[in-house]
């Protein structure tokens, strides 16, 4: 009698013996933008669940702020995530700042605010054409990148980098801006918003975009509330919450900030909250650039040879583009931190990938990680 083979079919729930599978998505794969790593277990086409392993990027900046000064951990604290250099470094500073007594002057306060939201400009745009590529859509990154080359521009002219500026000091600002640069950022911001509508209508309606997103890897407000989640990912589940307005810092208090918010928290509430932060962002900055003309003045203070903050801790926040980061300083009265410990948008954003994805099907895997809009070096630090 010939022996009887037995079929192990892997991920099925029928009548024969099933068994799960384990994938690893990452640590390096195209949408988790940077070293992150997803250990899956998935039955068939369906994950079961999802488990985010964090770390393979960590560059212990927060052990290296202890050895710095107050001046030199700026630039460490520029780079966690790379696409918003500019208020990673605002954060800290505004945190010494704090901690020293430190009175801004006005015209620095307002030139921060704006070079703030042409900041979460550029993140939003990165993030606006790169996640329709993630999914097959090859043409919005080229509008995208359109808009963010005419606002890059203007910032490099300003602090002279494109993506580490190292234009904030404790104190104020590196230095003035150039002649008539005000002028120029404002027709800059001009042209984005004439031509954003060319991005906003190939991809916010578009048929297949729609299919992929609407429904997909909806996020409860409860559940993005628990998890700690922030900025644009926790607004498109319905959570109201943003510094700017809530607890102002820089020149928010005398404006009127917009905060963007949807309900349905699914992967298309995320894009259209992003996309229209941009619209947002861009009459915000130039509101503070208008206000920039009309306040002369030092944009920084004179500070002594050697910076030593007085004895003490302190903590300060700010509304990142990708939503809120935290700095909680310890001093003990020396030129360098006894302790800076970051609380970054990203790490608490990335841990709802846990709930968020088990249950889902695999081709909509990297639709749901993309929708997420996190920088791995601003979960590891």
């Amino acid at each position: 009698m010939a022996p009887v083979e037995r079929e192990m079919v892997v991920g099925t729930q029928g009548g024969v013996a099933a068994a799960d599978m384990v994938l690893n998505i990452g640590p390096q794969h195209p949408s988790t933008h940077g070293v992150l790593r997803l250990r899956l277990t998935v039955d068939g086409e369906r994950v079961t669940s999802c488990e985010p392993i964090v770390g393979y990027m960590h560059r212990g900046a927060e052990k290296l702020f202890e050895v710095r000064d107050y001046r030199q951990i700026l630039v460490l604290a520029n780079r966690h995530d790379w696409l918003s250099a500019f208020s990673n470094e605002l954060g800290v500073a505004l945190a010494v700042e704090r901690l020293m007594g430190i009175e801004v002057p006005e015209r620095a306060t307002w030139l921060r605010t704006a070079l703030a939201e042409l900041n979460r400009v550029l993140n939003h745009l990165m993030f606006l054409g790169s996640y329709p590529l993630e999914i097959g859509a090859i043409t919005p990154v080229f509008y995208a990148f359109r808009e963010r080359e005419t606002l890059q521009e203007v910032m490099e002219e300003a602090c002279g980098g494109r993506m580490h500026y190292m234009f904030n000091r404790v104190g104020g600002l590196k230095e003035e801006v150039p002649a008539g640069w005000t002028g120029r950022a404002r027709a800059a911001i001009d042209l984005v918003r004439r031509r954003l509508p060319d991005l906003d209508r190939l991809i916010r309606r578009n048929e297949i975009f729609l299919a992929r997103t609407v429904g997909v890897g909806v996020l409860p407000a409860a559940t993005a509330a628990a998890y700690g989640a922030s900025g644009p990912v926790a607004r498109a589940s319905g959570l109201d919450i943003d510094l700017r307005r809530d607890e102002p810092y820089l020149a928010y208090g005398s404006l009127d900030v917009p905060v963007v918010t949807r309900a349905a928290g699914d992967c298309h509430a995320r894009f259209e909250v992003l996309l229209d932060q941009v619209y947002a962002s861009l009459d915000l900055a130039q509101t503070c650039l208008d206000r920039v003309d009309r306040t002369p003045g030092p944009v920084n203070v004179r500070l002594p040879k050697v910076v030593k903050a007085p004895e003490g801790h302190t903590y300060a926040w700010t509304e990142n583009p990708l939503g809120v980061n935290g700095y909680y300083l310890v001093s003990r009265g020396e030129k360098t931190p006894y302790r800076l410990k970051l609380r970054t948008a990203s790490y608490a954003n990335v841990q709802a990938l846990a709930t968020l994805i088990p249950g889902c099907l695999v081709p909509d895997l990297i639709a749901i990680l993309g929708s997420m809009f996190f920088v791995v070096g601003d979960i590891d630090k």
